[in-house]
């Protein structure tokens, strides 16, 4: 895979010192990237697929906090890296997905050398930072059925497709609630015309 194209803002010296210390991954569908606690070896740059972060409590409920597609990377392993500390959130593949990685070692050198991995970074964080803020507005301002309404076209908005391949259970484990408050909430938005119900998906309208 040319991962150059979903970075193609990297300076070719930033280039070549990628693709002589980095390291490209393919991880399974549910395969697990980063775990609560773990010391971070790598940051980590999406090349293809979807990856899930989220925080886990000790019970091992589940809160989504966003999600990282093509040409993003995950900001927690940035700052983790930069001050070796473990991680505080869980990264999960949800689909087949590649990824590079690069090693710690490098951070400081990069951030130091290369503009635009400085500006990456940057941008990187502040993505993030918004798209918490967003979650955080959904927690406290809407009520259920409009953060689920939100979370379906988010989900729709970051993958480009109507089918929405999650169960019920899986969508109450993201937004922090229970299966039979998320089917009763999906069947009304089918009875509104605004999606369609499938085994284990849900199809938008």
């Amino acid at each position: 895979m040319n991962w150059k194209e979903h970075f193609k803002s990297f300076e070719p010296e930033l280039v070549d010192t990628i693709e002589k210390q980095a390291v490209e991954k393919t991880f399974n569908a549910g395969e697990v990237i980063i775990r609560t606690g773990q010391y971070i070896k790598s940051t980590v740059l999406v090349l293809s697929g979807r990856i899930k972060i989220y925080r886990e409590n000790e019970e091992g409920g589940e809160f989504l906090m966003y999600y990282l597609g093509p040409g993003e990377a995950c900001a927690v392993s940035m700052i983790c890296a930069l001050q070796s500390q473990t991680s505080e959130i869980m990264a999960m593949a949800e689909e087949e997905t590649d990824v590079l990685m690069i090693p710690i070692q490098l951070m400081d050198d990069l951030m130091n050398k290369y503009k635009s991995w400085y500006q990456f970074v940057i941008q990187t964080y502040r993505a993030r930072f918004d798209e918490l803020l967003t979650v955080i507005d959904n927690i406290a301002f809407r009520n259920m059925d409009e953060r689920l309404e939100f979370y379906l076209k988010r989900h729709q908005d970051k993958t480009g497709k109507k089918m929405i391949e999650l169960s019920h259970q899986q969508i109450a484990d993201d937004l922090a609630t229970s299966r039979e408050v998320v089917s009763r909430l999906l069947k009304k938005m089918e009875q509104r015309n605004m999606v369609k119900l499938h085994r284990n998906m849900v199809e938008m309208v």
